[in-house]
């Protein structure tokens, strides 16, 4: 482990408690992150010093957090490798990111018979936006498949691709396996067709290495939560050719120019599509968190991440009871696994007596599931605060499930 992890822990307080009388080995980061006490502090700040309302105000407060706001912002577009061609909506999570684009771009650009082209690979929060389309205008949603090893068939995607191909949305990183999604090849070849892409980037803005100019895609979503930061904030870098073409999402105060009752002119550029009261607490605490992550710097966290999983895999391939559920060629910091016919759910909650989080379920991704032939799986997946005493507690208590689940028979399947 890099040395800079080592006590990394002292700075998120939430390790300074007990679960279940134990210490706290926190495998679910790929869920959610838990938060180091710079950021806890920004959001007390604000709260107790500096709360205004943004926009609405030329009052010294609301100038003052509308500044802090709108630095987020700026500090944003430099962490995702943006250029003035992008620009960085906020949104309440990356769910209503992949909602927007759905919603926005489905108004304009696609009308009944016309094609998506999503993958086995996705999170529900890019599939049921999709769906839902299908559902109002008949559209054709195909899924580029995955290989064996659980990478995409990357050679297949021109096959998929018709004049009726409207947009192709995939995710990043796999939230299941930590297959990393090659954009840079779909984009190129999306590029040849005219056709534009969208990112689920959930995944990728935290763990791994990020540069949308290079990639070139059209829009990418993210949430703070899964980065170090707040909940209730997440974030859309979109092109700015798009937010011309756009309709608002939804509307209300602060995305307006001009209101008269026969018209109502709409704000340019990002204000457009932040209609409401926006959750100014969380964006300000988010730059926090950015600095939090610059100050270790990405290809730290990488690498600190995949030697973690490298070492889970290679001490849980000497348990021949668990089966990992693929092998990406290329993978961040999260891996699913099954135990012989123990259930995903029996699993983590008896991992959790042991103070261990990890994930049972699907994971928001029953069609990878059903792909896989597995109706749920046990996740792990990475954070800075973990280490390989984390690793040893979760081999060690993957011999409990087994010894456990021998005394506790259940009916569940497996």
């Amino acid at each position: 482990m890099q040395k800079m992890f080592k006590d990394i822990k002292n700075q998120f307080p939430i390790f300074k408690n007990k679960t279940n009388g134990k210490d706290l080995v926190y495998l679910d980061s790929a869920n959610s992150s838990q938060k180091p006490q710079s950021v806890i502090d920004a959001v007390s700040n604000f709260y107790s010093n500096e709360f205004a309302n943004v926009g609405r105000g030329i009052y010294s407060l609301a100038v003052n957090a509308s500044e802090k706001y709108e630095l987020t912002r700026t500090n944003l577009k430099s962490f995702v490798g943006a250029s003035d061609d992008y620009e960085i909506v906020f949104t309440k999570n990356a769910t209503e990111s992949l909602n927007l684009v759905a919603t926005c771009f489905a108004e304009k650009f696609i009308k009944d018979g016309d094609e998506i082209i999503l993958t086995e690979l996705e999170h529900h929060a890019n599939y049921v936006p999709w769906h839902f389309l299908r559902k109002r205008k008949n559209v054709v949603i195909k899924f580029l498949p995955i290989n064996e090893q659980g990478d995409l068939k990357v050679e297949e995607l021109e096959k998929l691709i018709t004049p009726k191909t409207k947009i192709i949305s995939v995710t990043h990183m796999s939230n299941v396996t930590g297959s990393i999604t090659p954009l840079e090849e779909i984009v190129a070849i999306a590029k040849k067709h005219n056709i534009p892409v969208s990112v689920d980037g959930t995944q990728g803005a935290a763990h791994l290495d990020l540069d949308i100019k290079k990639i070139d895609c059209d829009f990418y979503s993210f949430s703070g939560h899964k980065m170090y930061g707040p909940t209730g904030v997440g974030l859309l870098a979109i092109k700015y050719k798009w937010l011309n073409d756009f309709d608002p999402f939804i509307g209300g105060g602060g995305m307006i120019d001009y209101v008269s009752k026969k018209d109502i002119a709409y704000a340019r550029g990002v204000w457009k599509m932040e209609a409401g009261t926006m959750p100014t607490a969380e964006v300000v605490a988010l730059n926090e968190s950015i600095n939090f992550i610059n100050k270790l710097e990405k290809k730290n966290i990488i690498k600190h991440e995949l030697d973690l999983t490298q070492l889970a895999l290679e001490k849980l391939k000497t348990n021949n009871s668990v089966k990992v559920l693929t092998s990406p060629k290329n993978q961040g910091g999260v891996f699913s696994f099954n135990i012989d016919k123990i259930h995903s759910h029996d699993v983590s909650t008896i991992l959790d007596q042991e103070g261990i989080a990890v994930r049972g379920g699907h994971h928001c991704c029953q069609i990878l599931h059903d792909v896989l032939n597995v109706n749920s799986s046990v996740r792990v997946s990475f954070g800075v605060y973990n280490d390989e005493n984390d690793i040893d507690a979760l081999c060690e208590g993957i011999k409990t499930v087994s010894y456990t689940h021998l005394t506790l028979p259940t009916n569940r399947e497996v």
